[in-house]
């Protein structure tokens, strides 16, 4: 489990096709390394990812058919930067919401719009995600736990603060990136416990 309080954010460096899939190097970045282990998960870009392989500053993680073709890391490219957690521990705050790292659907940025210091962010989404979505209620976008502050048949908005970012790789997105989309547990777990009721 994750927080979507983003720890660093770090970088692809290398691509590479293995058996059909995809062996993944991330540069971790300003990601708080230290006592790293094999078989650990770390999320990027919200996609939670098992740590195979690591040095001082990087470490290697699998990515299946399944992720690449259901999440942003299919199209992402070396030197692309990535928002990094690493899994919670049970003492720790849970400053954003729980997180699982098991990304939902696609959506895609439509636009940033100044509001005072901070920035207004309208995403697109996918109509079968859009019934979980609430107003004041959390999203996770590319591993990020925001607030929605507005939804409609089209989409949601969010309000990102300067540190959020200036300290996430939402510094280098642009309008028409795609972007990871995780909705919150609970909405999840609501609708599969009242489906089984009626």
């Amino acid at each position: 489990m994750f927080t979507g309080i983003i720890e660093g954010v770090g970088r692809l460096a290398v691509r590479e096709p293995r058996g059909g899939d995809v062996r993944l190097r991330l540069e971790t970045g300003s990601l708080p390394f230290t006592g790293v282990r094999m078989g650990e998960s770390i999320a990027v870009n919200g996609v939670c990812l098992t740590v195979v392989g690591h040095g001082p500053d990087w470490f290697d993680a699998d990515a299946s058919n399944e992720t690449l073709a259901l999440t942003t890391l299919g199209r992402l490219q070396a030197g692309a930067p990535v928002n990094l957690e690493r899994a919670m521990r049970p003492d720790d705050r849970l400053g954003g919401h729980l997180v699982s790292g098991h990304v939902d659907g696609l959506g895609a940025v439509e636009s940033v719009t100044p509001d005072a210091r901070a920035q207004r962010w309208r995403f697109s989404a996918p109509a079968a995600l859009l019934r979980y979505i609430a107003r004041k209620g959390s999203i996770c976008v590319d591993g990020v736990s925001l607030t929605v502050n507005a939804v409609d048949e089209g989409g949601f908005e969010v309000a990102l603060v300067p540190h959020t970012v200036a300290h996430t790789a939402f510094a280098s997105t642009r309008p028409g990136d795609a972007v990871n989309l995780e909705i919150d547990l609970v909405a999840r777990y609501v609708e599969r416990l009242l489906g089984e009721r009626t």
